[in-house]
C-alpha cells in the first residue's frame, strides 16, 4: 500500500523529520553566492553527494526556506514501515 506524504511549513516538525533520519540543512556550494543561500537541500551524509553540498545552520535554512515561499512535502514510513527520506521543497499554497 502506498504511503501518503504530508506538507509542511513548520520549523520545528521538518527540523525533526531530517534529525531523525541523520540529515542536515545545507546548500549547494557552488549556489551559494556572496554567503546568500540560494538552493536549499537536505544532506545525509554518505549518500553520495557530499561533495556538492555545504551544511548550514538551522537559521539559514529556515530563513531561506521562507523567503523563497517554500513548503516542505516528505513522507514520514515506507510502504514496508521503515523511516522515509522522501522528501520535496515545493511553493507554498496561496
Amino acid at each position: 500500500m502506498p504511503q501518503s506524504a504530508t506538507i509542511t511549513t513548520d520549523h520545528s516538525v521538518i527540523q525533526e523529520w531530517v534529525e531523525k533520519r541523520g540529515g542536515k540543512p545545507a546548500t549547494v556550494k557552488l549556489a551559494n553566492r556572496e554567503g546568500k543561500v540560494t538552493i536549499l537541500r537536505i544532506h545525509f551524509p554518505g549518500r553520495g553527494n557530499d561533495d556538492e553540498l555545504e551544511d548550514i545552520s538551522w537559521t539559514d535554512f529556515f530563513d531561506a526556506f521562507d523567503k523563497h515561499n517554500l513548503a516542505f512535502l516528505h513522507q514520514e514510513t515506507t510502504a514496508d514501515g521503515k523511516d522515509s527520506r522522501f522528501f520535496k521543497f515545493v511553493r507554498r499554497a496561496k
